[in-house]
């Protein structure tokens, strides 16, 4: 690519997403983060990976303070300040670091919130019908459960709770993002092939 380009890739659950940032990296070239963001912000902060993962979505005035107040960085915490929400600001600053190296392409933990403002990011958003979502938690990751499509659905609710709490934006609102595709419609493969050229297009014209 003639630029740099950071990409942001949020989607609902079992909507083909991560597989199609996967794709999308290694046509593109270029570094994909996902879960490797846990293993950078533990090694970032000396807390444990289990506290990134298990962090709960749980509102904090404190936290809004802080961000509000333009102090979205470690080194201006106080301690007073919600362990979750350290997490959250942990992450963020892995997020920007990831982002100023060059181009990349990063999964879910509202990268695009915390890249809101960055020059070059695309933000997309992927998702899915739920009967096509319930095959594909059988099919491609193995889950099979008698209320597979009522874990499905609270798995969105999760990252909808958590992603509203830490933006002020709504998750999976058309206007947060540059692209939306429903996975189903031109499948994974043509999915990947459409953003590949969509970046590659982007790229061109800055």
């Amino acid at each position: 690519m003639k630029h740099d380009v950071i990409i942001t890739i949020s989607r609902q659950f079992a909507s083909g997403g991560r597989t199609i940032a996967k794709k999308l990296a290694a046509q593109l070239d270029i570094p994909y983060y996902d879960n490797d963001l846990i293993t950078l912000a533990a090694k970032e902060s000396g807390y444990d990976e289990e506290f990134f993962a298990n962090a709960e979505e749980k509102a904090n005035n404190k936290f809004l303070y802080y961000l509000s107040s333009g102090l979205g960085n470690v080194s201006s915490w106080g301690t007073d300040i919600a362990l979750d929400d350290k997490l959250f600001l942990i992450q963020a600053d892995v997020i920007r670091s990831l982002a100023a190296k060059g181009s990349c392409i990063i999964v879910g933990r509202c990268a695009d919130y915390v890249l809101a403002n960055h020059p070059n990011c695309i933000h997309i958003f992927i998702y899915s019908d739920l009967e096509h979502r319930v095959a594909r938690a059988k099919n491609d990751y193995h889950l099979d459960a008698p209320n597979l499509k009522d874990a499905i659905i609270k798995s969105d609710k999760k990252r909808a709770t958590y992603y509203n709490y830490y933006s002020d934006m709504k998750w999976g609102q058309k206007e947060n993002y540059h692209l939306m595709l429903n996975s189903d419609s031109i499948g994974i493969e043509n999915c990947v092939r459409m953003l590949t050229e969509y970046v590659n297009l982007y790229a061109s014209g800055k």
